[in-house]
């Protein structure tokens, strides 16, 4: 994705299932379960650009001393800060016992994070300010261990104040914006209440039941209590990804299947996915449940969380992206007349790379069906030299844009701003004939536009191409997303920037402030989730028709080149990501009514001139 947009945050789960000295003696080190959460956090480090932190709970704690501890960074290298402050509690630790590293109880009773529940974080802010108390995990403390917990997870919910209103509380002005402490005062209202109905024999199960249906969004969280109950449990459209794994010395869980596979060098049918609706729990005593919590609703996971923000070393994920690229085969032969002698093909870096293989892909087997057809029509008249020359032939493809490092806006002046953007891309100079060869590029997906108009054509139009195809491995983003990822206002989408400037040009005169009074009709009544009315919006216009007004918009100011734009369209997104249909950011089909209030909403800001969130 060219254009900086907020995603999702990541989730690193670990239960050890043997005491410490195992480790010890079978990896040479009591930190084995330390380092694999380091691990485990680096390798989702995608998903963690605002901050990170830990919770560890120490089992079988004598009363008086710390059983719960937590650690957080906003620095920029969250992470390595947060566990280089725990090799610096180590190494103080060294200093009085020279060899407590091999003494696996006496470090456990002395290291802090030493514990063997830990949960890891990686946030990606959607909601707050980047301050280190907006990072997870949250933490609330009672006398009672039972009653302390810990959450952190990678979510939005929508209807955070409603949750509030439930237990009869106010947010702390300190996390008012975090959702997360929504959730986290929810539960442990809850928690409490079965503690005291049942102390000494928790029942975590009994909590979720009471608190997920409440839960408007997307999610997969993780928690753990101070009397060494862990778990995991993720929403009834499974909108949020959600992995684990089990062995005899440990419990894994995480936003990521690659990651898990990676840390503990295990195969794909070995990672399981925890289901729509369902949690993972672990007692004390280290005994598993797999429970469903909430009854499982059609799954919706996340499409765009495929296409764009998760690894592609997954082997289904780098299977789907190629398939996506693919896909858009035949609509980019029809835009260059089949045209590939005169066509040279593209990215945008990094995430559409994978894409451009898959759509490099259906241009050789077009490319090779010609070859067929063409040799067969020669019968026996052809030669040596024609035949060699039909055979060579190749999909022409050069890397041409490159994205330097990240440029800093240390200037604040608007202009000077605009010519530092324009540099954050610069191209491969003498790969294009000029004026004869069009230039194929395909990028992940379009949100704001911005980065395409004023960095990215910019620079490729200096190679002076007959025509620039810009090619969207994704449909048109139409709609805000309320489940993970930061697009909250409509004025921030390029297609609906698109829609607003066909409605002038077509002279629909009063059709947004129609919508408006309607919005405005139905929050009143209290039915602003009932139904998505920015949908009525966009079916004044086709698809044909947005994508030629986009393709106006990220013209830059100036540039005579002509500009096509080519999106993926929805049926062979979902033959791409057959297990991941939710598409509500395309087609507006929320899979909660929280959806649709977001978007009426969100609709409601731009029209009143308001730059807030949706929700």
């Amino acid at each position: 994705m060219s254009d900086p947009i907020k995603h999702e945050c990541g989730l690193a789960f670990i239960r050890l299932r043997k005491p410490f000295s195992h480790y010890q003696q079978k990896y040479g080190t009591a930190l084995w379960g330390l380092n694999k959460l380091y691990l485990l956090m680096e390798k989702q480090h995608n998903r963690g650009q605002d901050g990170a932190g830990i919770a560890t709970v120490k089992l079988n704690v004598e009363p008086g001393y710390p059983f719960m501890n937590r650690l957080r960074s906003n620095k920029p290298q969250a992470i390595a800060d947060i566990f280089q402050q725990i090799g610096s509690e180590v190494s103080e630790l060294e200093k009085y016992h020279p060899q407590i590293k091999h003494q696996p109880g006496l470090l456990k009773g002395h290291l802090k994070f030493l514990g063997e529940l830990m949960i890891g974080h990686l946030r990606y802010g959607t909601q707050g300010k980047n301050k280190v108390e907006y990072c997870h995990p949250f933490i609330n403390r009672d006398t009672i261990p039972a009653r302390n917990l810990a959450l952190a997870g990678n979510f939005n919910i929508v209807n955070a104040d409603d949750l509030y209103t439930a237990i009869g509380k106010e947010p702390l002005e300190s996390v008012r914006f975090s959702d997360l402490a929504a959730m986290i005062e929810l539960m442990h209202t809850k928690l409490c209440e079965v503690d005291e109905r049942s102390p000494e024999q928790m029942d975590i199960s009994e909590v979720l039941k009471q608190t997920l249906p409440m839960l408007d969004g997307g999610f997969f969280v993780g928690g753990a209590t101070g009397s060494g109950i862990g778990f995991l449990f993720r929403d009834a459209h499974g909108i949020r990804p959600a992995y684990y794994y089990i062995d005899d010395e440990v419990i894994v869980g995480a936003s990521e299947r690659s990651a898990i596979r990676t840390c503990f060098n295990v195969g794909e049918n070995e990672v399981q996915e925890l289901m729509p609706g369902q949690a993972l729990i672990v007692d004390a005593e280290g005994k598993i449940d797999r429970l469903q919590i909430l009854e499982p609703k059609t799954r919706l996971a996340c499409s765009f969380e495929r296409i764009y923000f998760s690894r592609g070393s997954d082997e289904k994920i780098y299977q789907e992206r190629l398939a996506l690229g693919y896909n858009l085969s035949e609509q980019v032969l029809d835009s260059i007349d089949h045209d590939l002698k005169n066509t040279k093909f593209s990215f945008i870096p990094n995430t559409a790379e994978v894409a451009f293989y898959g759509l490099l892909k259906g241009m050789e087997d077009y490319l090779n069906r010609v070859k067929v057809e063409r040799i067969l029509s020669w019968g026996k008249d052809f030669d040596e030299e024609k035949l060699r020359e039909m055979i060579t032939r190749k999909i022409r493809i050069e890397k041409i844009a490159i994205k330097d490092v990240k440029m800093r806006t240390f200037i604040t002046e608007d202009a000077s701003r605009n010519e530092m953007v324009q540099h954050v891309y610069d191209v491969t100079y003498g790969t294009i004939r000029s004026g004869e060869d069009t230039l194929v590029v395909i990028d992940d997906s379009i949100v704001r536009g911005t980065t395409l108009r004023e960095s990215i054509i910019r620079m490729l139009s200096r190679l002076n191409p007959k025509r620039i195809v810009v090619v969207s491995s994704c449909p048109q983003i139409r709609y805000p997303d309320c489940y993970g990822i930061d697009m909250s206002k409509m004025g921030d989408f390029i297609a609906f920037n698109a829609a607003v400037s066909l409605t002038k040009k077509k002279g629909y005169n009063g059709l947004m402030n129609e919508l408006l009074d309607r919005c405005r009709a139905l929050e009143a009544a209290g039915a602003l989730d009932t139904v998505n009315v920015v949908k009525e919006f966009y079916g004044h216009f086709t698809t044909d028709e947005l994508s030629a007004e986009i393709a106006a918009l990220i013209t830059p100011v100036g540039c005579t080149i002509p500009i096509t734009v080519i999106f993926q369209n929805i049926e062979n997104l979902h033959k791409s990501c057959p297990n991941n249909r939710g598409d509500w950011y395309f087609t507006g089909n929320y899979p909660t009514s929280g959806g649709n209030r977001v978007v009426n909403r969100a609709f409601v800001n731009y029209m009143e001139g308001r730059n807030e969130r949706g929700y």
